[in-house]
């Protein structure tokens, strides 16, 4: 099987793997093809397999990233998928490699991504990436890590911004996300119903610069969920899986306000 690179010219008759057969998500993929084909005038990459299936790359040089990370020099992979029955053929590492030629022909330092202390949905798994040659370079609570491959030893290891806007104070729920992922912008609007049905309040705000992602509350700011002001989690939680959070969460809260 041979991959193919998405391109301007062809991002809008081929398919860029995140929600494939999922209609109810067409809207928010168009969103998000037309994020991507914004960041391709900045060096970003879209890289898949010819099938249709969700085996895919995507990067862009980390000074472009919309992450709050510090990385100069470094190539930033936004996302990278195997799923199903195309797991364990090697696909991953190909998929990587790829990405590594690319930095080197570019003159970059290593490459960078984000990922999670443990198995974590959403993010990548960390053992795999150190199987692969990179090392852990920096840490945000509560389970973020930054893991670097870095070929030119004297380059300085990336790292997390230190400094940021803080998160809202709004009571309620109050989520910061990105076009970066379709399910994030498609999920939103059943995560409000479910908490306005509860009587909730719900805030949802759209990182829609590059600055202001960089400068975010949250690390992955494909989606972050905050309650009162506290980070909950990063994963983009479906209706049912959200409902039953809050569900347990307002139950537990209840004898402490009657107190």
């Amino acid at each position: 099987m041979g991959y193919l690179e998405i391109t301007k010219k062809n991002i809008e008759t081929e398919h860029i793997c995140c929600a494939l057969g999922a209609k109810q998500y067409e809207h928010s993929v168009a969103e998000k093809k037309k994020w991507l084909a914004e960041r391709m005038d900045e060096g970003l990459v879209f890289y898949r397999l010819d099938e249709r299936a969700k085996v895919f790359i995507e990067y862009l040089p980390a000074e472009m990233a919309w992450v709050p990370i510090k990385a100069p020099n470094y190539m930033y992979i936004n996302c990278l998928w195997v799923s199903g029955r195309y797991k364990g053929n090697g696909y991953a590492k190909q998929l990587l490699h790829h990405c590594k030629e690319d930095a080197i022909k570019r003159g970059m330092d290593g490459i960078v991504h984000i990922v999670g202390k443990n198995k974590y949905p959403y993010l990548s798994e960390r053992r795999f990436f150190e199987h692969m040659g990179f090392e852990l370079a920096d840490q945000a609570e509560p389970y973020f890590q930054l893991v670097a491959w870095k070929w030119n030893e004297q380059a300085a290891m990336p790292s997390f911004h230190k400094t940021g806007t803080t998160p809202s104070k709004e009571t309620g729920i109050t989520i910061y996300y990105t076009a970066q992922c379709p399910f994030a912008v498609g999920v939103l609007e059943e995560l409000r119903k479910v908490a306005e049905a509860k009587n909730v309040p719900f805030h949802a705000y759209r990182l829609t610069t590059r600055e202001a992602a960089q400068n975010a509350p949250v690390v992955w700011t494909t989606f972050g969920l905050f309650y009162h002001g506290e980070f909950i989690t990063h994963e983009i939680m479906s209706a049912n899986k959200f409902e039953k959070w809050l569900t347990e969460l307002l139950a537990h809260q209840k004898p402490r306000q009657s107190q």
